[in-house]
């Protein structure tokens, strides 16, 4: 952790995080304002470590699994980034920049991972990594929302109305950047599929179509579907559809790590 660009990356996630916490609680633009000011500052120097780190192992960001952890990290920020200038609603950030630490110290904190690096190559086996990693990202970021969702609402029908939720975007706007993050989601994990069938046919024999990891990925795919449908719907817009987006979120959760880690021949970071 004693490279520059490391500490500034800390440096600046942290003021961030302060800096939406203290906007959450005051109000005040200006810090909100600052508080995006230091996350795109901290993107930046975020994905010079990555560069860095590429060149010093000669390798992609992916090659391990704590190389994955740091650009999941870098991609949820940037999810997230995208989402509040989209939206235009910055009191979400408090809620988001602590899983963006502890990703990024996670990564760049733990010991070295010994595990093997993949085997394949090239740019379609690049891209698929990247956007299956994006998919992850944009699919946390709508865990996130579909929690605030749920609390807020919680809050609203005990009518406990303090400062920090009449802060809080409204229901109907979570709801709607739960979406969009689902769409960018599925859109990048139907692609990173995709881009993952070409890389292992130009592999033929190395790896199985029929691999666990394909398997749940299809699964994630139909259950983000089924709820981008369902949260349209009168019946299931609100809670219900929050609550199907968290249950969905855990079976990524299973993806990245048993299914990776235990069931996969292929799939060991991403």
């Amino acid at each position: 952790m004693n490279h520059p660009f490391l500490i500034l990356t800390l440096l600046a996630y942290v003021l961030s995080l302060g800096l939406y916490v203290r906007f959450l609680n005051t109000g005040k633009e200006i810090t909100g304002r600052l508080g995006t000011l230091f996350l795109a500052l901290g993107l930046v120097t975020h994905y010079l470590a990555l560069l860095e780190r590429s060149r010093g192992s000669h390798t992609v960001p992916y090659h391990d699994l704590y190389g994955s952890m740091s650009l999941f990290g870098w991609l949820l920020a940037l999810t997230y980034l995208g989402l509040e200038f989209y939206h235009r609603q910055r009191s979400v950030g408090a809620f988001v920049m602590p899983f963006v630490l502890v990703f990024f110290l996670a990564a760049h904190l733990a010991p070295a991972d010994r595990l093997a690096p993949p085997a394949t190559h090239g740019v379609v086996f690049a891209l698929h990594v990247t956007l299956s990693i994006l998919a992850y990202a944009a699919f946390a970021l709508s865990f996130v929302l579909s929690m605030i969702f749920l609390g807020e609402e919680r809050h609203l029908r005990r009518h406990q109305l303090g400062e920090m939720v009449w802060r809080l975007p409204p229901l109907d706007l979570l709801e709607r950047m739960s979406r969009s993050s689902v769409l960018v989601g599925v859109v990048s994990i139907a692609i990173g599929t995709a881009l993952g069938f070409v890389s292992v046919d130009r592999l033929a024999g190395q790896h199985s179509f029929f691999d666990a990891k394909y398997v749940i990925t299809l699964l994630v795919l139909i259950l983000y579907v089924l709820y981008f449908r369902l949260a349209r719907t009168t019946t299931w817009r609100g809670a219900r559809a929050s609550k199907l987006c968290i249950f969905n979120f855990v079976v990524v959760v299973l993806s990245f790590t048993v299914v990776n880690l235990y069931l996969s021949h292929s799939h060991r970071y991403f």
